[in-house]
């Protein structure tokens, strides 16, 4: 069956005639999904390998966070983008193992914190998060593309340093870490990458991402840097155990510091839900922000039950959206069945897990580019005459970058501020939106976008006013002048529709005191 609404892909149905209701064949819905699981695969194991070596867990306790992250980061996939009442946002955002907690949770283990209190904090802190959910919902107001395109770019600016770890090999006290081989791999999967989009037709240009991953797995595996002769080692098949490690414990200090990372979770999930609505297309409002937040805490409230840690929903998958152009939530979907495979299937973890950390790196250059370059795209429709939009956007992305070039600018900060600003989403994130409010939501003088600083409504003019010029005409002192020199007359429309004429066009003061609309148009010669 053809498309219903002009899609590329041949077989593809579009339910509900928005972007993100597309349906794919279910080949191509697990291939497109597959290759979002693996683009944020390192992201989602490193949490419960930094807090695992940080509490002293053995190898196989830690394979058991690893594979609970794995399950809950897949039902919480499902959930945000196939949604239930009042719960997900219904688009294309992979959830997983937010990293904006790592530094928390290993702040409560180093200072004589157990994991239970980690998993307590994570549970207490998101039921907080869920209560307060309603108020987040509210902040799209505040969202003016002046802001999201700031919100956007900084996300993608702040993951390229994670690229450039995993570069180096990620593990900065290994003795190749930033080796010349390393790097080299991660050039090799970037060119594998970009010479399938340039190359590929149809979906080989669209799974690029995937292709380059394999062909940079391909050529470690001589060099040395893929080593897949310990996927058979453990269990084939393992249910996660609820509580597996001990009934949670609750520590007050533990409980308002996680509030904190959770206030930090809930900005960055609904910067990612404009950001993935601004890619596809989506309509997103006060109502989807809301019910893709409340997912977002309800699968946090879950996973220490599972042994897992705080949800939130991952940025590079929202590049992973934007340079494939698959909009749809469904090969999301998809992706969060295969985290639920690989959460009981220890086995396909271990295998994802041997692709080395240079080739997720060379891909992640072009999949964070990305991101960064959407924003910048969304920036370019910002209108910066006579306002201070300028100002908002410079201001908000250079702060945001200080804690991303320089990581320990607040490391004599109180630990909440730290918490806070650490992240450079976070840090441009909450600049721009109360530079915006500043410059373009507060009243001065005669009220609200009546003060010099607002920006400017954008100017329009009918179609059928333009295709009534010809060319060669002016305007000069107010008045419509053809190329024969000649003055066209200027007729004015009032409320009922009654034309009368006048000589001159309206200043600004007069149309804003006169109700009537003014259309611009050549009279017909008899």
């Amino acid at each position: 069956m053809g498309s219903t609404s002009g899609s590329s892909f041949p077989g593809t149905i579009d339910v509900a005639g928005e972007p993100e209701d597309e349906r794919l064949g279910v080949g191509r819905s697990f291939a497109y999904g597959l290759q979002h699981v693996l683009t944020m695969y390192g992201g989602i194991i490193a949490p419960p390998i930094i807090i695992g070596n940080a509490v002293g867990a053995d190898p196989a306790a830690i394979g058991m966070l690893i594979a609970s992250c794995l399950f809950i980061g897949g039902l919480a996939t499902l959930l945000q983008s196939l949604g239930l009442p009042f719960f997900g946002s219904k688009l294309p955002l992979v959830q997983g193992t937010s990293f904006a907690s790592v530094a928390t949770m290993t702040a409560i283990v180093t200072g004589d914190g157990s994991i239970n209190e980690v998993f307590g904090a994570v549970l207490a802190a998101s039921a907080m998060g869920f209560l307060i959910t309603p108020f987040f919902a509210q902040i799209i107001r505040f969202f003016p593309p002046v802001v999201t395109g700031v919100v956007i770019t900084s996300i993608g600016l702040s993951l390229i340093p994670v690229a450039g770890n995993w570069i180096m090999g990620g593990n900065a006290q290994a003795d190749d870490y930033g080796s010349v081989i390393g790097v080299g791999l991660a050039a090799i999967t970037l060119v594998a990458v970009i010479v399938f989009s340039k190359v590929g037709r149809g979906m080989i240009s669209r799974l690029s991402i995937l292709l380059g991953l394999v062909v940079g797995t391909v050529v470690a595996i001589p060099m040395g840097l893929a080593d897949f002769s310990k996927v058979a080692d453990g269990s084939i098949f393992a249910i996660p155990t609820p509580f597996a490690f001990g009934w949670p414990e609750f520590n007050v200090a533990s409980i308002l510091s996680m509030f904190i990372v959770v206030l930090v979770i809930l900005t960055e999930t609904a910067a990612d839900i404009l950001a993935v609505g601004e890619i596809t297309g989506s309509k997103v409002d006060a109502k989807r922000i809301g019910n893709g937040l409340r997912a977002d805490m309800l699968s946090s409230m879950l996973s220490p039950v599972f042994n897992s840690f705080t949800q939130s929903a991952f940025a590079q998958n929202v590049g992973l959206v934007a340079i494939t152009g698959i909009k749809s939530r469904f090969v999301v979907a998809a992706g969060g069945v295969i985290l639920v495979i690989l959460g009981v299937l220890p086995v396909l973890g271990r295998v994802a897990g041997a692709i080395p950390m240079p080739v997720l790196g060379g891909a992640g250059i072009v999949l964070f580019g990305t991101v960064a370059a959407s924003g910048i795209r969304t920036l370019s429709k910002v209108s910066y005459k006579d306002n201070m939009n300028l100002v908002i956007v410079a201001t908000s992305l250079a702060f945001g970058l200080l804690p991303v070039v320089k990581p320990d600018i607040y490391s004599q900060f109180p630990d909440w501020f730290e918490v806070i600003f650490h992240s450079g989403i976070s840090s441009a994130t909450l600049m721009a939106i109360l530079l915006n409010i500043f410059f373009n939501e507060l009243k001065f003088g005669s009220g609200r976008n009546k003060n010099a600083f607002v920006a400017s409504p954008p100017r329009m003019v009918r179609e059928d006013e333009v295709r009534a010029l010809e060319d060669g005409d002016t305007f000069v002192g107010g008045k419509l002048i053809s190329k024969e020199g000649a003055e066209v007359p200027i007729v004015r429309v009032n409320e009922l529709g009654a034309e009368t004429t006048s000589l001159h066009i309206p200043t600004a003061d007069q149309v804003r005191a006169d109700t009537s609309a003014i259309s611009i148009r050549r009279k017909r010669r008899k």
